[in-house]
């Protein structure tokens, strides 16, 4: 309760401002009798600040301090205004009053706000104001007194402007260091989630090896006791058992397998595979990352299996993924497909590191892919480009080829 309603205040930039800005308004409202009281002194020497009469110090009080609830709203507007209404009080001979400090908050504002340009700017301000106004008082018996004043005012005006130099200097290291860590924690999620990838790879692989060995298994047995079952029924049998107890052991390592894929996964046990239209998205996504990335389509759009589809999307999936690790901070890429009458060609090309990236040797991704598309009786060609960059070319027949 008490966490959120300090959130609550600290995100009321104006109350908060005119808050602070209170204790300078009820000081300088509490000390204009003593200021427009009759001087112990008498009448004020030729060419002195006269005192001002009370109404015209509650004016210029108030039009110091109540710009300060907006000085983090408009910091330049705001010193602009309590400057040109401290340099006109000068103009007209009108002593200073304790609500002209609302100019060295205000510049402690820009200070602490704006660029180092900003700041100096307002500093320069501030110190020749500090002058005029000690200069209309000099006269040849007192000046050294009036420059040791000078010199004092003029350290004041510094220490106040390096204050405010110092906050933002610290603001902008604590938002670095809050910048590294969130970009830190995105790449350990990136990170696990392609170790998760890389591991459900290798248990896909092992599915289409236990399920192509026993469905190879299961036509041959199914042919030997189609020419067997008018001659040979026991052989017949002994066929359809072996058949069975195939299928059975293909179901459970099926089951096992794709339990250990989709465990934790968010999508849903019955969510389809990613294939040719979910590139789209994948892009996105990428591109939500930070990879600045073009995706284009060449070429008539063919049927294409389920089976080229996932091999599509996890080929264009893994090059997007290395670009990511291993292009580097600027790099761009490039997206292509292009079909033609038998092939279907995948091109995706960056301009990062290429050569120069250093590798953890951790990664398959290359061996994934050239097992997937080698499915099909494609290749891929990786590695990288003359130019700079590193570009990765797959081709995928998209006709089916009949294996005896």
């Amino acid at each position: 309760m008490v966490r959120r309603a300090w959130e609550w205040w600290r995100g009321q930039r104006i109350l908060v401002d005119f808050a602070f800005m209170l204790p300078l308004l009820g000081i300088s409202l509490l000390m204009i009798p003593q200021i427009t009281g009759p001087s112990p002194l008498g009448e004020p020497a030729p060419g002195m600040p006269t005192p001002p009469n009370e109404w015209a110090c509650l004016a210029l009080t108030l039009m110091l301090c109540l710009p300060l609830a907006l000085r983090r709203r408009w910091p330049r507007g705001v010193f602009a205004f309590v400057a040109l209404v401290s340099f006109v009080q000068w103009l007209v001979g009108i002593q200073a009053l304790p609500a002209n400090l609302a100019v060295l908050v205000a510049m402690y504002t820009m200070a602490a706000e704006l660029s180092l340009r900003w700041a100096v700017a307002a500093w320069a301000v501030v110190e020749l104001g500090a002058l005029l106004e000690v200069l209309r008082e000099v006269d040849s018996r007192d000046w050294d007194a009036h420059r040791d004043m000078f010199l004092s005012w003029s350290f004041f005006v510094a220490a106040w402007w390096i204050l405010g130099v110092y906050i933002r200097t610290r603001r902008a290291y604590y938002s670095s260091v809050e910048e590294r860590a969130e970009r830190a924690e995105r790449e350990r999620d990136t990170q696990v989630q392609i170790a998760m990838a890389a591991e459900r790879a290798r248990i896909a692989r092992e599915l289409h090896d236990v399920v192509a060995h026993n469905v190879s298994v299961m036509v041959v047995q199914a042919d030997g006791a189609s020419f067997a079952i008018e001659t040979d029924v026991e052989r017949a049998r002994r066929a359809l058992e072996t058949i069975g107890d195939t299928g059975r052991h293909a179901l459970a390592e099926m089951r096992r397998l794709l339990g250990v894929l989709r465990e934790d996964d968010d999508a849903g046990s019955y969510a389809p595979q990613p294939g040719v239209e979910q590139l789209a998205d994948l892009v996105e996504q990428i591109r939500s990352a930070g990879l600045p990335l073009e995706f284009e389509v060449a070429g008539v759009p063919l049927e294409l299996s389920e089976g080229r589809q996932l091999t599509v999307f996890r080929v264009v999936q893994e090059a997007l993924t290395n670009t990511l690790k291993h292009g580097g901070p600027r790099a761009s890429a490039q997206v292509r497909l292009h079909y033609g009458d038998d092939a279907l060609e995948v091109r995706v090309t960056d301009d990062g590191r290429g050569a120069a990236a250093p590798g953890d040797g951790a990664g398959h991704g290359l061996v994934g892919m050239r097992e997937r598309v080698a499915v099909y009786g494609g290749s891929v060609r990786a590695g990288p480009r003359p130019g700079g960059g590193y570009e990765v070319v797959a081709l995928i027949p998209v006709r089916e080829e009949t294996r005896v």
